[in-house]
């Protein structure tokens, strides 16, 4: 049985088909939010993020034009409330890590489970955790639309084209933004580069 594409679920949904919407929902939720607690570096309003975003979505359905792929568009959505939801949290204080976690299993595993069937020590986890905590730091500290192109090319694998039309700026402008950002990135964490972390 032939998968809907999302074009063709939007448009059953821009006619009121309601089971439609939820398929897109469940296809797009995780990437979605994995993509909000990139950006905002907190777990509640990433939930309360990806939530407004199909709310928008849902609200927008009448008016729907397949003028870009669903995605650009879900992503053009979402990275304007990201980027609100930033600016409007600019004063708040650092979150505290556990904020950021994303879920990855329960943990549950003993360390001898572990050494038998190659998963990592709990020291191996520990510096896998090191190093992705400086990553994210590091991400988080790229002015916002750096940040947003960073983590749209390299965690939810948008292209260029797309990322341009999510940003509503040239290709040129994206290639920009990346090679700024990925500079900065190569600079920030030479450190780990150096003590062979990343």
């Amino acid at each position: 049985m032939a998968i809907d594409s999302d074009l063709e679920l939007m448009l059953r949904v821009s006619r009121g088909d309601a089971d439609s919407f939820g398929v897109l929902l469940n296809r797009h939720r995780g990437p979605l939010l994995s993509y909000f607690v990139r950006m905002v570096r907190d777990r509640a309003l990433a939930e309360d993020l990806a939530q407004e975003a199909f709310l928008r979505v849902y609200q927008a359905r009448e008016r729907y034009q397949p003028e870009a792929r669903f995605t650009t568009w879900l992503y053009r959505i979402a990275t304007n409330l990201a980027l609100n939801a930033i600016r409007d949290r600019k004063s708040d204080p650092v979150l505290p890590e556990t904020a950021m976690a994303e879920p990855d299993g329960d943990g549950s595993a003993s360390l001898l489970e572990r050494a038998a069937d190659g998963r990592p020590t709990a020291e191996e986890q520990m510096a896998e955790s090191d190093r992705q905590r400086l990553i994210r730091e590091a991400i988080e500290t790229l002015p916002e639309k750096q940040r947003a192109a960073v983590i749209l090319h390299k965690y939810q694998d948008v292209d260029y084209r797309q990322i341009a039309s999510i940003l509503k700026v040239s290709e040129s402008a994206v290639k920009s933004l990346l090679f700024r950002a990925y500079e900065s990135l190569r600079v920030r964490l030479e450190p780990l580069l150096e003590g062979g972390l990343v």
